[in-house]
């Protein structure tokens, strides 16, 4: 099990009451320096990642009636003794811990979440480049190119945040989420867009005409990458393969779209509309259900009381939209 390192700033006087009740948790071990610049008093406190959140949510509600109170978190690679040494757990407590959930903790899942999250200039480029090396790879009817493209686009981040702040009920961050994962869209749609409208669509394609063509396993993918998306994150294990498995699901559609909506051949572009649509809202739907079967919830009451409304609401409505776009696809196919 890995270990982390948290360090919390406070004036002294607060630090006696802070440290008693900090032995309600499980702790590996701590101890406190009083030498600091602004005569505040430093907690260092070493804990297992499993039960990392729990002592900064008991943190949090400090943070949040004191002044000049911080909080900081930081990992431990390594550490001389072996502080496992130090405070010993029982074996059967050790085998009921592996059959929990065990994940990182909110506060840290938030801030890697709305950072992945950011359109950047870097964000940006990846998009641009993705998307030219997805068209190119439609065109030439290269399944590896494809996939290629895959590997570098990052529309991971902002699909997932999106179903984080749902399950949270934070709008701020479900807002800009939002608009992230629509830019993301909009780059491929029209850099496809532009070769739609100067060069023929390439109709022998297979790569092309695969997007111009949906089956109900395009659900099951779809469903299967949004839990992968999610799960990867509350492990802290989000690289490039489980990326590629959302862009899969996104990048081709959008470009072949794009395309077709070039070209102006609007009925072409109704069934690349529709799939990505349905990818969008079936990822959706199984990283919400992936937070929230992992217990990613606010503490104040409530912020629990919105967040509860905002997940419900969330799966109502992304559960409406696949069955209605499954409607519409099954009658436009037959």
């Amino acid at each position: 099990m890995s270990i982390q390192l948290i360090e919390v700033y406070t004036p002294k006087f607060k630090m006696e009451n802070i440290s008693v009740s900090l032995n309600e948790f499980p702790i590996i071990y701590e101890w406190i320096t009083n030498d600091t610049e602004d005569n505040d008093t430093l907690l260092k406190i070493f804990v297992k990642t499993d039960d990392t959140e729990k002592v900064l949510n008991y943190l949090e509600t400090l943070s949040t009636e004191q002044n000049n109170f911080h909080v900081f978190l930081y990992p431990v690679q390594t550490y001389i003794p072996d502080l496992y040494e130090w405070k010993e757990q029982d074996k059967s407590q050790e085998e009921n811990k592996e059959k929990e959930l065990v994940r990182v903790s909110r506060h840290e899942l938030y801030s890697v979440v709305s950072t992945s999250s950011k359109a950047s200039l870097s964000y940006t480029w990846f998009l641009i480049l993705s998307s030219i090396v997805a068209t190119v790879g439609i065109i030439k009817n290269s399944a590896a190119i494809v996939i290629g493209a895959m590997v570098i686009a990052p529309l991971i981040g902002p699909i997932v945040a999106t179903a984080f702040a749902s399950v949270l009920g934070d709008y701020k961050l479900l807002y800009k989420s939002l608009i992230n994962a629509l830019y993301g869209l909009a780059i491929p749609f029209f850099l496809a867009a532009a070769f739609g409208f100067f060069f023929s669509l390439p109709i022998n394609s297979t790569e092309f005409l695969s997007r111009t063509n949906i089956v109900f396993v395009d659900i099951i993918a779809a469903l299967a990458s949004g839990a992968a998306g999610a799960i990867s994150f509350v492990k802290q294990a989000h690289g490039t393969l489980v990326g590629v498995m959302v862009s899969i699901a996104l990048l081709p559609p959008v470009i072949v779209l794009g395309m077709t909506a070039g070209a102006f051949q609007w009925e072409a572009a109704l069934t690349p509309f529709l799939l990505l649509l349905l990818n969008i809202n079936s990822i959706l739907f199984s990283a919400i259900v992936v937070f929230w079967v992992y217990g990613i919830q606010p503490i104040k009451w409530k912020e629990i009381e919105m967040a509860n409304i905002s997940k419900a609401y969330s799966l109502i409505f992304v559960s409406v939209i696949i069955i209605f776009l499954t409607v519409i696809i099954l009658y436009v196919q037959f």
